[in-house]
């Protein structure tokens, strides 16, 4: 990769001055999660017109993972970001929910319980078949890209939920902190300007309208690349078979060049085959100025580091890797901050990492861990169950969820039967 002039280490900011946070959260002790209830029926004094934002995750295939454990928090902490917890929480939003899980005939037996835990399931195979692919070299690599080959294409099915307004697709690792409301507003026009928005670009002009928001993954590629890859993590769309259909038409035509990807412009780099790279070749290349992209400290934030050589001693190196001159190390950010926040250098959390090294690779990791436990023991009182665990391992960081570190030291949810 090539990199810019090196410039001298800096000292870690949060972007503003301010050094980074040593503040741990093991130094928290635990609380009892609020009295949350998760109703059949919208709770009296909900309006009859919320308007009902399709989140929607995709199962490609069944691993190891424990995929009941993400889905179950994910759908928790959207709920208490939601309509639907008016009166439990004075931070909830003022829209609705529908959760949907669109899974991959080979995942069909692991997607399944995801029905009992209030999931629509939706059986989708892969929009194109490999075999129907033109471009040769498409059709012989694609089953091998990126995390799932072909099967991640499956995600581009939430452009289809059209009885939505909105569909925000997530990971099934990932986890929602705080209402996303400001973003549906602007997509839907009832805001009229993004002042005071988390966005990446705030000096640029807005779209007239906004079809899609996600983060990049500037860490893929060096900072030079004319067209960066989009975040799986996240994406937040105005669904439409049009754009369904179009998606569909470009994968069949297979024009990812070797060397070049997708229209011999974007790519190629990890994923960049399937939906990290198909979303901004349609979205940068043959859509321009239909889209945001959302500050990655704010949304999907996974703890990266911004720059091109390690960080040591909480001191950060090298260029920054969206190009900027100077940049913001999203690691420093409050956790109070966070919309939401997406388990990947930070690993899961049904793993009972304690990350309690004094360091900025594993403090704000610690807190977004302890988010999501704290997340679970509200599930487990809103299924009338104990708040807490009887693991006593770490128990203040894992509110007793956990005997010890590894999967094994993990204590599952019980499914609703």
């Amino acid at each position: 990769q090539q990199h810019q002039q090196q410039q001298p280490p800096h000292r870690h900011t949060s972007g503003a001055g301010v050094p980074a946070d040593k503040n741990r959260v093991g130094e928290a002790k635990l609380e009892e999660p609020s009295q949350l209830r998760t109703p059949k029926q919208p709770l009296p004094g909900i309006p009859k017109n919320a308007k009902v934002i399709a989140y929607a995750v995709s199962v490609t295939g069944c691993g190891s993972d424990p995929i009941t454990e993400g889905a179950a928090v994910l759908k928790h902490s959207i709920h208490r970001a939601s309509i639907q917890n008016a009166g439990n929480d004075d931070s909830v939003g003022r829209y609705d929910y529908k959760m949907y899980a669109i899974y991959h005939p080979n995942a069909r037996s692991c997607a399944m319980p995801l029905e009992k835990l209030g999931y629509t399931l939706l059986e989708r195979e892969t929009p194109v078949a490999v075999k129907d692919i033109k471009g040769d070299f498409l059709r012989k690599k694609i089953v091998n890209n990126g995390c799932c080959g072909e099967k991640e294409l499956i995600k581009l099915e939430a452009y289809t939920l059209t009885d939505h307004p909105i569909v925000v697709h997530l990971d099934l690792d990932t986890l929602v902190l705080k209402p996303m409301d400001a973003l549906f507003d602007l997509m839907l026009g009832t805001r009229l300007d993004a002042s005071g928005m988390d966005i990446m670009w705030p000096d640029e002009p807005l779209p007239k309208q906004i079809d899609a928001y996600f983060t990049r993954d500037y860490n893929m590629v060096g900072p030079g690349t004319k067209y960066k890859p989009v975040q799986g993590g996240l994406l937040v769309l105005r669904p439409s078979m049009e754009s369904y259909k179009e998606f569909v038409d470009i994968v069949r035509e297979g024009d990812f060049r070797q060397g070049k990807g997708w229209g011999g412009k974007v790519g190629p780099f990890y994923g960049s085959m399937t939906f990290q790279g198909i979303i901004p070749y349609f979205y940068d290349v043959l859509h321009p100025g239909r889209t945001v992209e959302l500050n990655r400290c704010i949304y999907n934030q996974m703890c990266d580091n911004p720059r091109t050589k390690p960080t040591v001693n909480d001191v950060v190196n090298g260029d920054c890797r969206d190009g900027r001159d100077d940049c913001e190390d999203c690691r420093s950010r409050p956790v109070t901050d966070v919309v939401t926040t997406h388990f990947t250098l930070c690993q899961k959390p049904w793993l009972c990492l304690s990350h309690t090294q004094d360091i900025i690779q594993h403090r704000l990791c610690r807190k977004l861990h302890h988010e999501w436990f704290r997340i679970r023991s509200d599930l487990e009182v809103s299924l009338q169950r104990s708040a807490f665990g009887t693991g006593t391992y770490d128990k203040d960081q894992f509110f007793g969820f956990c005997s010890g570190s590894g999967t094994k030291g993990y204590q599952r949810i019980q499914l609703p039967s």
